[in-house]
C-alpha cells in the first residue's frame, strides 16, 4: 500500500519569511562585531609596528651612545640633538617617506614617517586614529626628537654645554600619546 503525502499536494516546506529575517539580522548582527574586531586587531598591529620602529630607533641611539662612550666623547653626541634617526638605520622603513622641508601634514598618506628637518622632529602619521589620543592633532600623528640626556648642573632646565654634563641620548615622544582599545 502506497504512503500518501501530508499537506498541500506539489508543495515543498521552505524558510517563512520571519525565519529568513531572524537569519539575516543573526548574521549581520556577527558581522558587525567581527568587523570591529578586524579593526581593533588592525590598530594593534599599527601601534605595534610604530611602536617597533621607535624600539629599533633606541637601540640605534644606544649603540651611538656606547661609540661615543668607546672614544671618551660624550660631548660629540651635542651634534646628534634634533638629527634625523633614521640616518642610523641600515635599512630604513619602507613607509618611511624622508626628511622633508616644511611638511603639510594634512596631505601626507597616514601610516607613514617622515622627518620634519626645520623642527627636528620625527613624525608618524596615525592610521587608525578612532585608537589613538593624544600627541599631535589634525592630522593625528605622534612625534618624536632625539634628546639629550645630562646632568642639569645649574639647574635651568635646559643644556648648557659649558655646565651640563651629557650622559647620553633618548628618542623622546614631543608630547605624550597613547593607544587606546
Amino acid at each position: 500500500m502506497a504512503r500518501q503525502k501530508t499537506g498541500a499536494p506539489g508543495r515543498e516546506r521552505g524558510f517563512t519569511l520571519l525565519e529568513l529575517t531572524v537569519v539575516v539580522i543573526i548574521v549581520s548582527f556577527l558581522a558587525v562585531i567581527a568587523i570591529a574586531r578586524l579593526l581593533a586587531i588592525l590598530a594593534d598591529a599599527e601601534r605595534v609596528t610604530m611602536e617597533s620602529v621607535v624600539g629599533t630607533l633606541r637601540s640605534a641611539l644606544g649603540m651611538a651612545v656606547a661609540e661615543a662612550i668607546v672614544r671618551q666623547d660624550l660631548r660629540g653626541l651635542e651634534v646628534l640633538q634634533g638629527s634625523n634617526p633614521m640616518q642610523r638605520l641600515a635599512e630604513v622603513p619602507p613607509n618611511y617617506l624622508g626628511a622633508l622641508e616644511h611638511p603639510d601634514p594634512t596631505n601626507l598618506e597616514d601610516g607613514n614617517w617622515y622627518f620634519d628637518k626645520p623642527a627636528g622632529e620625527l613624525v608618524y602619521l596615525v592610521r587608525h586614529k578612532e585608537y589613538f589620543s593624544g600627541g599631535a592633532e589634525n592630522p593625528p600623528r605622534a612625534r618624536f626628537a632625539v634628546r639629550l640626556v645630562y646632568a642639569d648642573r645649574n639647574g635651568n632646565g635646559h643644556y648648557d654645554s659649558g655646565v651640563d654634563s651629557i650622559e647620553g641620548l633618548r628618542l623622546a615622544p614631543v608630547e605624550p600619546y597613547e593607544w587606546t582599545r
